[in-house]
């Protein structure tokens, strides 16, 4: 009998070790390393003629270096309310990439989502605006961004059509896509979506059904 309690104490040590490790490993831990680009032709990448922040940079570069610059940050994903509005700690959400994104290229989306809303609140389903969460929600984007954005094709057999610094937006989450594409010619998405993502660039277009929004900030 005391053998028989032994090998199940053991057992159990052993599941629980192996959970620790598990977690250990992939919780929180998701990689910055980009994707190689597999795609045998090539697509020139489009730039804007608009360089808002008068870097030097237009718009779509500044845009898609700006997630790059962020993701080599390595923020912890965790949904939590700023009084900053901006995260001012290790952490973020989908929406704080892309929003982190576009200040990299002038564009603060915190500010520019209140002065669209205060000009269509009509468009919003904002009851109580709050300028430290609203542009933190992905449903609010897609209003401001159908506002003020250019939008572009859904059709992913549109490959050029798909270009880096441009911004996707699914029914729930949110990310800016890649320059470097899979061996269809689809773009890869640079996102954070959960504490488990293994990796902040992803091949995840093609077999998302969620996609209901495609944009350029200005071309």
């Amino acid at each position: 009998m005391k053998k028989r309690w032994f090998i199940v104490i053991a057992v159990c040590v052993c599941i629980i070790c192996g959970v620790g490790v598990y977690f250990g490993l992939h919780y929180q831990h998701t990689s910055p390393k980009r994707l190689p680009s597999q795609y045998g032709s090539v697509v020139e990448q489009v730039h804007s003629s608009v360089d808002r922040d008068v870097d030097g940079v237009d718009d779509q570069t500044d845009i898609l270096e700006g997630a790059l610059e962020y993701i080599a940050l390595r923020p912890k994903y965790k949904s939590k309310y700023y009084q900053t509005g901006y995260p001012d700690d290790e952490y973020g959400v989908c929406t704080d990439l892309t929003a982190y994104a576009l200040k990299h290229a002038g564009y603060d989306v915190m500010e520019l989502l209140q002065e669209d809303l205060a000009k269509n609140p009509e468009g919003y389903s904002i009851e109580e605006p709050d300028i430290n969460i609203d542009f933190r929600r992905v449903k609010n984007l897609k209003v401001y961004f159908a506002h003020t954005a250019v939008s572009l094709t859904l059709d992913l057999s549109e490959t050029d059509q798909w270009q880096g610094g441009d911004i996707v937006i699914f029914k729930n989450h949110i990310g800016i896509v890649s320059d470097h594409r899979n061996q269809n010619g689809v773009p890869y998405v640079i996102h954070h979506n959960d504490p488990w993502q293994t990796a902040y660039e992803q091949d995840i277009l093609e077999s998302r059904e969620d996609i209901v929004g495609h944009y350029r900030v200005s071309e």
